[in-house]
């Protein structure tokens, strides 16, 4: 065989933890039937199947910190509350009131001690227990009898994140997060606070969006920007249940780039974000990723930060988290980026994609957010206001850098392409392993 996408070492002779490789697991090579991103029925059934089945990620557990804090998740047909009890718990309703369906809530988060429905006014604690009905005695107790509380599903909390699922019978969460959880614990999500929230609905199907983030394939061709910070020669860990695990080498250059060792002004962005100056690095564009990851561990020392469990490829890299089914979760000691591909509610050829950019703010000289995470300079990144959504609709810009209108551009023709009779399905290459494992895992839920 040729390309191994585990043979690229994370750190030639790394001994980390985290760092080591995952049992290999062969997916084969199957060439998969392209009406997966066009089928209706096929549409369907992942939604019966697969969404209504797993866990699903709602919220970081930031935007819920007190009793009565909520958020609203809407994905496909549904739309749900997720709230903080006077219990400490994290809880999850359907938004329907029982009475008549009205929605409860339609912005896009809040805090407050009880729902009240807006159509008739009938009223929920945070647990979802009724706890008033408009004009009660007017109703035959034989109906009221059937049920007047909030639609609950089950809702965890894991790493910083709260996740929920419609399924009574879904295993418990830590379970399905396997050997995922661990490693993402290692981040401190749970001190990171939102300083970006945006959605932006674009016309393909919801697995093109995860075929696109799942694989540094695509950077030559489509993000020529990135050439010379982000390498293609990645690391690639395959788990049971769709779970993956890629590190994404930052501050060297792509193996399609011309010059594999000078220090480009990509490079000198990073070193210089680390705290090297770049005008001084006497090193080459293969020797700053280990640079960046010294200039780290020192600044964490100064400053009262615990970097000492992190290997260096944490440090240095994208390290990127596959969670099933619609999950990516881009991962930095500073920083976090939450992706969500999100089918629509009826359409197989249009999905919403959502990411939420997560800090870890820390208020020392020489510390602060990354060059690399794009973020504006109108940006509160302390944590003291959490910025609202901003939704924009089908064939608006995104609005989300370079990078991310360039996918959002490039997508439709993808779409319109599995639609032709002469496409028969992708053929996917080692490089996009983490593509094949995620579709296999799909079809097995679909076997179900």
């Amino acid at each position: 065989m040729g390309y191994d996408p585990r043979s690229w070492a994370v750190h030639k002779g790394s001994d980390h933890p985290f760092d080591q490789p995952a049992p290999a697991i062969d997916n084969g090579a199957e060439r998969p039937d392209p009406r997966r991103y066009t089928s209706r029925q096929f549409f369907e059934d992942e939604w019966e199947k697969v969404f209504t089945k797993t866990w699903l990620l709602a919220c970081p557990s930031s935007d819920l910190q007190e009793p009565g804090d909520w958020v609203k998740h809407d994905i496909g047909r549904e739309s749900f509350i997720i709230v903080r009890g006077e219990d400490g718990k994290v809880h999850a309703h359907y938004n329907v009131c029982p009475h008549r369906g009205s929605r409860l809530v339609t912005t896009e988060m809040g805090s407050q001690d009880s729902f009240t429905c807006p159509f008739h006014s009938w009223k929920f604690d945070l647990e979802g227990h009724n706890i008033a009905v408009t004009d009660k005695e007017t109703f035959r107790p034989e109906v009221l009898c059937h049920g007047t509380d909030l639609s609950s599903v089950r809702a965890e909390e894991a790493a910083g994140l709260v996740f929920i699922s419609m399924s009574d019978d879904v295993m418990p969460l830590a379970a399905f997060l396997g050997p995922i959880l661990p490693m993402l614990e290692t981040y401190r999500i749970d001190l990171m606070h939102v300083v970006q929230h945006r959605r932006s609905d674009w016309a393909a199907n919801w697995k093109g969006g995860i075929d696109a983030f799942y694989e540094s394939y695509h950077l030559h061709a489509i993000h020529p920007q990135t050439m010379g910070v982000i390498d293609d020669r990645t690391h690639i860990d395959l788990y049971p249940g769709g779970l993956s695990r890629q590190f994404v080498p930052m501050a060297q250059p792509n193996s399609h780039f011309p010059d594999q060792e000078g220090i480009n002004p990509g490079i000198a962005m990073l070193l210089a974000d680390a705290g090297v100056d770049p005008a001084s690095f006497t090193g080459t564009a293969m020797e700053s990723r280990a640079a960046v990851a010294q200039a780290k561990r020192d600044r964490a020392a100064a400053i009262g930060l615990d970097y000492t469990h992190f290997s260096d490829a944490q440090l240095t890299d994208a390290t990127i988290f596959g969670i099933f089914p619609n999950i990516q979760i881009g991962c930095h000691p500073e920083a976090v980026f939450l992706h969500r591909f999100k089918p629509h509610e009826s359409d197989p050829e249009k999905f919403t994609y959502e990411t939420t950019i997560m800090y870890r703010h820390v208020d020392a000289p020489g510390y602060g957010a990354p060059g690399w995470m794009g973020l504006g300079s109108d940006v509160d990144v302390t944590g003291a206001t959490r910025p609202e959504v901003v939704h924009t609709g089908l064939g608006e810009p995104p609005g989300m850098g370079e990078v991310l209108d360039q996918d959002s551009d490039l997508l439709p023709f993808v779409q319109a392409g599995a639609r032709s009779r002469g496409f028969r399905g992708p053929l996917w290459c080692e490089q996009e392993a983490r593509l094949r494992h995620f579709h296999v895992e799909l079809d097995r839920w679909l076997a179900k």
